[in-house]
């Protein structure tokens, strides 16, 4: 048994609810679960999945700043949003490039057998974590999409309390897009 495994995955279900509750406080266990799954990764070959982890936490940091300080800077919390249209293309093409531009450093610099796969996965994560920072509720469809790539890759991978976890993910991120939409002012 990977009792690592089972530690992150306990923190990905803190982690999933404080988010689902849209409370301040999911950055903590989202600064504690990414540096967990980073040796997780790691061990696995999953180096995409690895160096995204250490992006989480730095954005986790701008995340809290953002969520308390809101659009204004007045100290008063962000409110949950949609994400502008005029976003959608640009974010789509910068998930596009950042999952090429991975895959081929995964590919020349790796033993990496799913670069493709990881690449997307990270690359997608990237963009949605950035929107959870924003708080935009459409971050949850970005999530979607990530959770179930995810769950198939750790089957693949042999992670089965994780791809249990992305796989949870995956529903709750359904049930959570629906709170944040009710949640728009």
């Amino acid at each position: 048994m990977n009792y690592l495994e089972l530690v992150g995955t306990i923190i990905g279900l803190i982690y999933l609810w404080l988010e689902y509750k849209a409370s301040v406080w999911l950055w903590a266990a989202s600064i504690v679960m990414p540096a967990v799954y980073i040796v997780i990764y790691y061990r696995a070959g999953l180096y995409a999945d690895m160096g995204i982890n250490i992006y989480y936490i730095l954005a986790s940091v701008y995340g809290v700043v953002c969520w308390l300080r809101g659009n204004t800077g007045e100290k008063k919390e962000l409110p949950v949003t949609h994400t502008p249209k005029r976003l959608y293309i640009p974010l789509t093409c910068i998930a596009a490039i950042l999952t090429v531009i991975i895959a081929q450093i995964l590919i020349r610099f790796t033993d990496s057998n799913v670069p493709w796969a990881d690449a997307f996965t990270t690359a997608l994560s990237i963009v949605a974590m950035w929107m959870l920072a924003k708080k935009y509720a459409e971050q949850w469809l970005a999530w979607i999409l990530v959770d179930v790539v995810s769950t198939i890759l750790y089957v693949y991978k042999g992670l089965f309390f994780t791809s249990g976890l992305y796989l949870l993910y995956t529903v709750i991120a359904y049930i959570g897009y629906l709170k944040w939409k009710r949640m728009i002012v």
